[in-house]
């Protein structure tokens, strides 16, 4: 079975993939493979400096994510060029981590941006860990010391909570207690694996 696990920034998605991993999901998450995809000495880091500069490198070579952020965040046009290296990337290797998962294992494929780049027909299922705008700037906030107008930036890129939310065949709601959303992902397994 393959699942398609979304959220807005900062609304629990990490968290509910932990769990999911814990009760024997194969978790398949882009933002690491993002992240891998453009490790220091990696085609995709050379892609990214080829389109963005020297200026998104840190002293040691590798990607300085603010740096990038702060341009991407700010320029429509830098997003689409950076998720134009970075996709593509990202999907092969999440591909080849699938084909190697054991057979009729619950694959969760964790993609932020399942909904903005159309991959919601893609799976057998789409949940969606929601929780309220306000609840995601208080986070962004606290969690990545951002300014209120950063957090804001960052929200605002993504898909709507309402885009996200009319993709899914499930909804975890993570804006109570952590034990609460537990209980929620628990049920949730016991659905999916039933």
């Amino acid at each position: 079975m393959r699942i398609g696990l979304t959220g807005g920034i900062a609304s629990g998605k990490s968290t509910v993939a932990r769990e999911l991993e814990r009760l024997g999901a194969v978790i398949i998450d882009a933002d690491v493979l993002a992240r891998d995809v453009v490790a220091l000495g990696t085609e995709g880091l050379k892609a990214v400096v080829a389109r963005f500069g020297d200026a998104v490198l840190a002293a040691d070579g590798s990607l300085d994510r603010r740096a990038l952020a702060g341009i991407v965040f700010a320029d429509l046009q830098a997003r689409a060029d950076l998720n134009a290296i970075i996709h593509p990337r990202v999907r092969e290797r999440a591909a080849e981590l699938e084909a190697a998962a054991p057979a009729g294992a619950v694959v969760v494929h964790v993609i932020p941006l399942l909904v903005e780049t159309g991959q919601q027909d893609d799976f057998d299922a789409v949940v969606v860990v929601d929780t309220t705008v306000e609840e995601q700037l208080r986070r962004l906030t606290r969690r990545d010391s951002l300014t209120q107008t950063e957090a804001e930036q960052r929200v605002a890129a993504q898909a709507s909570r309402e885009e996200r939310l009319d993709a899914a065949t499930h909804v975890i709601d993570s804006s109570g207690p952590v034990r609460e959303t537990m209980r929620q992902v628990d049920e949730l397994w016991r659905s999916l694996s039933t």
